[in-house]
């Protein structure tokens, strides 16, 4: 089992998007154009923590660092000279378009200046009040010795279709009977996030028969059909759960690798932490909600 398909197999279902994500989490980097920019002064003539200056304005090392972090992508030599760069054209716009003074009581300069100022406060705040439990060794030990204990002795690899009627089903069987290619059905006709992959599900494993809730979180016919089918085998017939049809190819079967703890440990202690953090929110937020006068 590889580290990527044991972190997915793994991962449980969290909430997508809590409150302290949303309110937390930084916006995407402004991407502003990079204009030519002249040979910059030595780094011994800036000051401690200035890594450039624009008519005597400082653009600050902790500026850069914001902007990395925003821009969610890895750090690079190459990402921060483009940063940087963006950073110097902002300010040279800035200072251009003080000269003026025609922007300071724009409506939308005062309210980006007021939502600005809520988002810094409300990040202050969450920081400060929310206090998720801490997560102990002995809990993530806890929590991996529970997963072992879920898995089969076999692993299974496979591609799903999903359509959401009978007929768009039925065609699709028809036409992979007539030879046609599942992965590139899947792309074509798929419902499911998959469809990129071609329908490509992470090697999972669970105890057979199959039962309700011990399934790794696949929907329990679909692990039956799974388990039904031989190596390279499609299901004959759709399998439809929730107001939609399956089709399932079994790709590959093999003894089930139970991954090493240290492998993991840390993934599922993040897992322990981001539901730690969740929880904590949900706490501060309902006991907010009790007290406040709310209408919608």
């Amino acid at each position: 089992m590889s580290y990527a398909s044991t972190y997915r197999q793994l991962q449980p279902l969290l909430v997508a998007c809590s409150l302290a994500a949303a309110v937390v989490a930084p916006g995407a980097y402004a991407q502003t154009a990079a204009v030519p920019v002249s040979a910059p002064a030595p780094a011994s003539n800036l000051g401690p923590g200035v890594i450039a200056k624009v008519n005597n304005v400082a653009i600050t090392d902790a500026q850069l660092q914001r902007a990395i972090q925003q821009s969610g992508l890895p750090d690079s030599p190459n990402l921060r000279a483009a940063l940087k760069n963006q950073l110097v054209s902002r300010e040279l716009f800035r200072q251009d378009a003080e000269k003026t003074h025609a922007y300071d009581n724009r409506p939308e300069v005062k309210q980006a200046m007021q939502e600005a100022k809520d988002a810094t406060i409300t990040q202050l705040y969450l920081r400060d009040v929310i206090k998720p439990a801490p997560v102990t060794e002995e809990q993530v030990r806890a929590q991996f010795n529970n997963i072992v204990a879920s898995l089969g002795d076999k692993e299974y690899k496979s591609r799903l279709i999903q359509v959401g009627d009978a007929a768009t089903a039925a065609d699709v069987l028809t036409k992979l009977k007539a030879g046609a290619d599942f992965a590139q059905l899947a792309q074509q006709v798929s419902l499911a996030q998959n469809k990129v992959r071609g329908g490509d599900l992470d090697w999972i494993s669970f105890k057979t028969p199959a039962q309700e809730g011990h399934t790794q979180n696949l929907p329990l016919p679909i692990a039956q059909a799974l388990t039904a089918l031989p190596a390279g085998g499609v299901t004959l017939t759709p399998v439809n759960w929730n107001n939609a049809y399956f089709i399932l190819k079994l790709e590959q079967v093999r003894p089930t690798v139970v991954p090493k703890y240290d492998d993991v440990k840390a993934v599922l202690r993040q897992q322990q932490e981001a539901a730690a953090l969740e929880k904590a929110t949900i706490a501060v937020v309902s006991n907010l909600v009790k007290q406040a006068k709310i209408k919608q």
